[in-house]
């Protein structure tokens, strides 16, 4: 598969400040393609370079073979993009907005393409009227129309469904599904685990500017998996002395449930902790094990650095 986003050593400074450290990225087409990484990471920063928002200190970036300094024309006409702020013409129309996007980039009106995205994106009903009237998640979804106004190849998702319901983010994954169908690239931060465990093809995790780990989302979730087993206990746990130097066994719930990280319900460790508890006259009335989430994935790696 052919790698449509180049990114080799960037660097960003601001003044002092050190946002992006050394970064080299490959992304490929047709993928989806999570960045996740705790606030002040650098995701927004990156995003910016390869968009041409921002141009990095050092280090280059191509966009389908283009460089983004030496032909920002070509990257930025293949590019969507729904950044985090809401920079919206108030007093313009829903449908106006999206076909102005359009214009920018040289292309002639297509009310159809328009009028399909404001469907899927449930805004069509609300086309002819100002923007300033509509609520937070429904501005939300405009800049989404507006970044697909020109059928871009490559579409980042800065947030996308920050600030919007349960209900509207199903059908905003919904239609990142199907812009992949489409063969659309698609670079997404979000801040909500489930979305890149729900959507993702790969997974990237930056921290303090610096990319940690590059990998596909089945394959990272195999290789950290570690099963969390629960033990739910009849009465509180107040003398935990024999627990305290085991650091894969927490005490959650104000000393009601121990809580074992590496360590399934089968294993003689197991065994010897129940026997222990027993010996200090607690049982227990629930058994638990889950398998970790790529939030607990995350969290670990971001812990570690």
């Amino acid at each position: 598969m052919k790698n449509l986003i180049s990114i080799e050593n960037v660097s960003k400074t601001f003044g002092k400040y050190k946002a992006l450290n050394n970064v080299s990225l490959e992304i490929e087409k047709g993928e989806i393609f999570a960045l996740l990484g705790p606030n002040g990471a650098g995701k927004t920063t990156l995003i910016s370079a390869i968009c041409g928002l921002c141009r990095q200190s050092s280090g280059n970036i191509t966009v389908n073979s283009f460089n983004t300094v030496t032909h920002y024309k070509e990257t930025r006409n293949q590019i969507g993009l729904v950044p985090q702020e809401l920079p919206l013409d108030g007093f313009e129309s829903v449908y106006n907005s999206c076909q102005f996007s359009r214009g920018l980039f040289g292309l002639k009106e297509s009310q159809g393409h328009i009028e399909n995205i404001l469907k899927a994106l449930s805004l069509f009903d609300k086309r002819d009227e100002q923007i300033f009237g509509l609520s937070g998640g429904m501005k939300r979804r405009l800049l989404i129309a507006k970044a697909l106004a020109h059928e871009p190849k490559i579409l980042f998702l800065d947030e996308p469904t920050a600030g919007v319901d349960v209900s509207l983010r199903r059908d905003i994954w919904k239609l990142i599904e199907d812009q992949k169908k489409k063969g659309v690239t698609i670079i997404l931060t979000t801040h909500y685990i489930e979305e890149a465990e729900q959507l993702a093809d790969r997974v990237g995790i930056i921290n303090s500017g610096e990319i940690i780990l590059v990998n596909n989302k089945t394959a990272l979730m195999s290789e950290f998996s570690k099963k969390t087993t629960f033990i739910r206990l009849n009465k509180k746990l107040n003398d935990h002395s024999f627990i305290k130097e085991n650091k894969r066994i927490s005490i959650i719930e104000n000393g009601m449930t121990l809580k074992l990280v590496g360590i399934n319900n089968t294993s003689n460790e197991l065994q010897a902790l129940v026997n222990s508890l027993s010996q200090r006259g607690i049982g227990f009335t629930e058994i638990n094990t889950v398998d970790n989430s790529l939030e607990d994935i995350f969290l670990d790696l971001v812990k570690a650095q």
